[in-house]
């Protein structure tokens, strides 16, 4: 079996936060979030959602952004396999069409499932093959940890990842029912965290067996699956730590040469509470760690791809990304980041996790 090396070359992002990865980098580093208060999604009451700052639909934006990564990368598309992740799918187009009168009898099903982005994307690309994953938060993780391994054997030689999840009512409201979302800009792994903040975004990022200029190494993936509860993690963290510890196994690392760790982190109780008890048993106060969702909100099934992108600026810049203010820490084990913190970082993971105990973790490098 080949063991070649994977890097990523190549990455964009859209958020909330920034039309960019240089704005939604700038605004992390200094604590602006994007998330605001909007009347228009729940019955009598403001929502604080992360909405992309653009007049152009999500599907526009979408094919823009492909278009433009594959001219700066150069990738023939017809030798590159297609990653997606994605937990909404086109929940939104449905919506929006039942909403301006269209029957139910006359939406089209392929524009309505997982598969939405797959079938608008052959309408304009011609890929190798197409891959989508919808495992909720850890859709695009699970793309880019499945992508990573079909290079690393040789399956293909470039891939391009892309984590994509619009705004859907049906999800703000799913998450409402659920009684997890917060009442402000949310404060992940702070005692006064009210929940999470739904958002929307876009991560892309291309991925290939040869190193260009300013590459970032993926060096391993860990899977897990609880199965404790239908929405609640287990309360022990034991879900997160086996992931976290099969992910350090795989790329043959242990937790002491980890700098960093950017968490999942949403902002709720059962997701920050776990994680950190993952965390604070597996690593001492000398891994720094940190979470965006305070500035980009839970992005969903894009969560896994954007944060990935963070990690790869945080490699590359030589500069850990801050926490933001915690008034009261949820576990005083970890070392959450107060404010942006320079010094090299070798090796970082990134944390996704989901509904069902569905557990991703990844181990990002430092190419020398």
């Amino acid at each position: 079996m080949l063991k070649n090396s994977v890097f990523i070359n190549c990455f964009d992002a859209i958020s909330c936060a920034g039309l960019n990865e240089r704005e939604l980098w700038q605004n992390i580093l200094e604590q602006k979030s994007g998330i605001k208060a909007f009347e228009d999604f729940l019955p009598n009451s403001i929502a604080f959602i992360g909405k992309i700052p653009s007049l152009l639909p999500f599907k526009e934006l979408l094919l823009e952004r492909i278009r433009a990564i594959i001219k700066q990368s150069g990738i023939d598309t017809a030798s590159t396999a297609l990653f997606i992740g994605s937990s909404v799918g086109g929940m939104q187009n449905t919506e929006n069409m039942l909403q301006n009168g269209v029957a139910f009898c006359d939406i089209d099903p392929d524009f309505h499932t997982i598969g939405t982005i797959n079938n608008l994307l052959r309408q304009h690309f011609s890929f190798k093959e197409v891959f989508a994953f919808s495992t909720a938060c850890t859709s695009s993780a699970n793309a880019l940890g499945f992508a990573y391994e079909c290079l690393k054997k040789g399956v293909y030689k470039t891939a391009l990842v892309i984590g994509a999840d619009a705004i859907s009512l049906t999800t703000v409201c799913g998450f409402n029912s659920l009684g997890v979302l917060s009442d402000t800009v949310c404060k992940p792994f702070c005692q006064t965290s009210s929940g999470m903040n739904v958002a929307e975004g876009l991560g892309l990022l291309v991925l290939s067996n040869i190193k260009t200029k300013n590459a970032v190494e993926v060096l391993g993936v860990g899977y897990s699956s609880d199965a404790y509860h239908m929405t609640h993690p287990k309360p022990n963290g034991a879900g997160a730590l086996e992931a976290i510890s099969r992910a350090l196994k795989n790329a043959n690392l242990n937790a002491e040469q980890v700098d960093y760790i950017n968490a999942h982190g949403t902002g709720t109780k059962a997701n920050d509470t776990t994680e950190a008890e993952a965390i604070s048993s597996l690593f001492d106060k000398a891994v720094y760690v940190s979470s965006s969702k305070n500035i980009i909100g839970h992005t969903l099934g894009a969560a896994g791809a954007l944060e990935a992108i963070i990690v790869c600026k945080t490699i590359l810049n030589s500069l850990i990304p801050p926490n933001g203010k915690i008034t009261e820490s949820i576990n005083e084990k970890c070392n959450f980041v107060p404010t942006p913190i320079k010094q090299d970082v070798n090796f970082a993971i990134s944390n996704s996790f989901a509904f069902g105990g569905n557990n991703t973790s990844l181990v990002f490098g430092k190419v020398l």
